[in-house]
């Protein structure tokens, strides 16, 4: 099932495919389903949540199946847990496996804990429609108190991902809530040869999928977002990761050693 507008033809229409992975999520991820359903019958356009439970031991298979029938949702389950990043780049994959028009459709990416707001889903995938091809959103942080914060992870972008970015306006690598064109997703993937796109662990892992699709895209864009509410969105500045993780990204990743 899909979620569509009345009148609209799914098969010909652009089709957006929201990616959740979740690990004992029960408070939140069904306040996050219904959200992005109101949120997505404003927006209009075709969609499909799809959601990998990733071996959760508290009650969200359960509240995923109760919304089964109310939307256009599709569940992945793990019966072992393979990590918030594993999870996210097989949702991709999901992704890139269902599509029939990659160079039109697209993949936005969220965590299941509301610390996103799915109100920003709209300014994604109307910077994707207007020819970007990964949107990746850039927490708001106070002009005054945190504005220092505010320049942590674009300077940390210019030194760890300068050669592969070049001038892409990206302010905060760490920020998982993004837009992706599929056929970006599949020409990563071909290029990887099955092998796993994202090696990070945490927050860290963010930026090393940007650094490694963004070679394929030819437009990076950036918007501001809102944190849902749930959680200080200073989270991105602060839980950057390891140093030997980011050498090993800069390395690695960026510059191919």
């Amino acid at each position: 099932m899909l979620g569509s507008c009345k009148g609209r033809t799914t098969w010909v229409d652009k089709l957006i495919y929201i990616c959740i992975p979740a690990h004992n999520e029960e408070k939140t991820i069904g306040l996050l389903l219904w959200k992005i359903r109101n949120v997505m019958s404003s927006f209009a356009r075709d969609y499909e949540i799809l959601v990998l439970d990733d071996a959760s031991t508290d009650r969200t298979s359960q509240v995923l199946h109760t919304y089964r029938s109310k939307l256009p949702l599709r569940i992945i389950r793990k019966n072992e847990v393979v990590g918030n990043s594993a999870a996210l780049e097989l949702l991709l994959r999901e992704t890139v496996v269902s599509t029939k028009y990659p160079k039109r459709d697209s993949a936005v990416t969220l965590q299941a804990d509301f610390s996103e707001n799915p109100d920003d889903i709209v300014a994604l995938v109307r910077a994707i429609e207007g020819g970007s091809d990964i949107v990746a959103g850039s927490m708001k942080l106070p002009d005054s108190k945190f504005s220092i914060l505010r320049s942590i992870p674009r300077l940390l972008t210019e030194i760890l991902l300068g050669k592969v970015y070049h001038e892409a306006p990206v302010g905060d690598p760490f920020c998982g809530f993004r837009a992706y064109r599929l056929i970006v997703l599949k020409k990563a993937f071909n290029a990887s040869k099955k092998r796993p796109l994202v090696t990070s662990k945490g927050w860290l892992a963010n930026l090393e999928l940007l650094s490694v699709l963004a070679p394929h895209a030819r437009r990076v864009s950036e918007k501001d977002i809102d944190s849902g509410g749930q959680f200080e969105p200073l989270v991105s500045c602060s839980k950057i990761g390891t140093f030997s993780g980011i050498r090993r990204v800069r390395q690695e990743v960026v510059w191919g050693n």
